[in-house]
């Protein structure tokens, strides 16, 4: 009897003005902690004066980054002497190219062989052709002259010649030069490659059925086929 007399007796509500007034109290302890927080996060910036003195770290470049400066100096700046047509063993080589690539446009050199050459003169391979001094081109000419002594024999272009029985490399104009006297050797000797030369026709096997018809294998005449009917 006692539990149930427990239970049926109600508990006394509080009155809602109460309620009111403590959800208000929360409301303001809660922004006042917030606008503490803000506060503290608040960061004051102060004007710098001139008397002040502010430590400020300078950053160093670093060997490779001054080197590759030097390097981009070196191939856009363009002297009041700049040439922009170079002459080197008889031709005409462009001023902008660097020297890498503008020995590449002498006949009988590559890349390959311009590197060596560039190696053996001392030379930056970047510097462009038309900064170069008189005594710079004179040494490239004489690592040219010297290509035998620098470069490997499987890097020349005429090896075991038939007169000499050496390996030379050939430049330039000498190269055709070369090439027309094997030609008419050939020609005397009466060989295969020779006749063929003579008659202008193809050397070394290729196909005349289809290509490389001139003369009378062109075509079959008109008046052939009007007969034959």
């Amino acid at each position: 009897m006692d539990n149930a007399s427990k239970t049926n007796e109600k508990v006394p509500e509080e009155p809602i003005e109460k309620k009111d007034e403590d959800s208000k109290l929360e409301l303001k302890n809660n922004q006042k902690k917030e606008n503490i927080k803000i506060e503290k996060n608040k960061v004051e910036i102060k004007p710098i004066k001139n008397d002040e003195k502010t430590d400020v770290k300078k950053i160093k470049p670093t060997s490779s980054e001054l080197k590759n400066k030097e390097n981009t100096n070196k191939e856009t700046s363009i002297k009041d002497d700049f040439r922009y047509i170079v002459r080197i063993s008889n031709t005409d080589i462009d001023g902008e190219k660097t020297i890498e690539r503008g020995l590449t446009s002498i006949k009988g050199i590559g890349m390959h062989m311009s590197t060596i050459v560039i190696g053996s003169s001392g030379l930056d391979r970047n510097l462009k052709m038309g900064n170069l001094s008189d005594k710079q081109i004179e040494k490239i000419q004489d690592s040219l002259e010297n290509i035998l002594k620098t470069a490997p024999s499987w890097m020349l272009n005429h090896q075991k010649d038939a007169e000499i029985g050496e390996d030379v490399h050939f430049i330039g104009s000498e190269i055709e030069m070369k090439l027309r006297d094997e030609i008419n050797i050939m020609k005397k000797i009466r060989s295969y490659k020779g006749i063929r030369h003579e008659r202008g026709l193809t050397v070394r096997g290729q196909r005349t059925r289809a290509n490389n018809r001139k003369g009378l294998t062109l075509g079959v005449s008109k008046k052939v086929v009007q007969k034959k009917k």
